[in-house]
């Protein structure tokens, strides 16, 4: 492997201070055009790589955001990442990206392994096991140490930082007032999400949206499980109950009752019709019938973060500003699993 040279011997090779050659890698004014040329050519031909970590010490910024998801197999995440990534690029900013899966001692690790000089500020969606136990205190540690998080999708209200989140109760109440409006009168809801903190929010919106239209909540066709383990075979036993509308909370969830349906020998829609929550590359394309969705918009949630915490780290000196939660609309994107009005 070519050796990588230092700013000391590219200095000694040509002649002239450290300093010169930090200033003139910088596109310090204090340099002239033709100094800086010269030394970023050789730079170049040596094989010159700043250390991220120590390239501003002065101010002690590495341009390094850290991004926390809980699960690399879910779609929506990496449509998050996506959004994340594209804005940073923009602004001159690396990401470095870690899995919590699921794990509170995970999280709390990457938190303090990256929060060690490695990084700006958070980007991140909290884990389940968290938000399962309530446990938040790795986060306003780190928030109250000087390092900025910003929260999207699952979020901690109990945690004082910028949140971007999509309207989750109101999502979840007009997808039930749709499929009332379809003329669906027995609605099931099928969640593996109810340790989440949008789990709750989208069962809320369920209810709410039975009880404006007197409809009577039917608890042997409602599944709330933290599970995807054994979801299939309860959605089975589920569906010997007179059903014919079904509003699932998570892509999976969606899927697993699409399946199941017509594993069955239900028709979809003409006996039964499907919302799902999550507008994954397997609900709206793979599927058959394709599925109708709610889409969560990921990558502009992750632009809005990417954006939000960069605003943040480049505030001036002394200058902060209020902490935002940003809530953004989601559609309904209709397709096959849904009867036409």
């Amino acid at each position: 492997m070519k050796a990588k040279a230092t700013l000391k011997q590219i200095a000694k090779e040509l002649g002239v201070s450290v300093s010169t050659v930090s200033k003139a890698l910088n596109d310090s004014p204090e340099i002239s055009e033709q100094t800086k040329v010269k030394i970023k050519e050789y730079a170049k031909l040596k094989n010159y790589k700043p250390n991220v970590i120590g390239l501003n010490l002065k101010n002690r910024k590495t341009k390094t955001i850290g991004v926390i998801i809980p699960n690399i197999l879910n779609s929506f995440f990496a449509k998050v990442f996506s959004g994340i990534e594209k804005v940073a690029d923009k602004k001159g900013y690396n990401v470095i990206t870690c899995i919590s899966n699921e794990s509170l001692e995970k999280e709390v690790h990457t938190l303090e392994m990256l929060s060690n000089g490695t990084i700006d500020g958070f980007i991140l969606s909290v884990s389940q096991e968290a938000q399962k136990l309530q446990d938040y205190n790795h986060f306003s540690a780190i928030i109250n140490d000087g390092t900025p998080i910003v929260m999207f999708d699952r979020i901690a209200d109990e945690v004082e930082c910028d949140k971007v989140v999509v309207d989750d109760f109101d999502s979840a109440l007009n997808s039930t007032q749709h499929l009332i409006n379809l003329g669906c009168k027995n609605i099931a809801l099928i969640s593996s999400v109810d340790n989440l903190s949008v789990g709750k929010l989208r069962a809320d919106g369920y209810l709410k949206a039975l009880s404006d239209n007197n409809i009577p909540v039917n608890e042997k066709i409602i599944l709330r499980t933290d599970s995807e383990e054994d979801m299939k075979s309860k959605i089975d036993a589920l569906l010997d109950n007179k059903i014919d509308g079904i509003f699932a909370l998570d892509e999976n969830d969606s899927v697993a009752a699409l399946r199941v349906s017509l594993k069955k020998g239900y028709k979809v829609p003409e006996d039964i019709s499907i919302i799902g929550f999550a507008d994954g590359i397997l609900a709206s394309r793979r599927l058959s019938p394709s599925l109708t969705t709610v889409s969560q918009h990921g990558i502009e949630i992750g632009e809005v973060a990417a954006k939000r915490l960069i605003q943040r780290l480049e505030e001036p000196e002394g200058e902060t500003s209020d902490y935002e939660t940003i809530v953004i609309k989601t559609k309904l994107k209709e397709r096959e699993s849904t009867r036409k009005v």
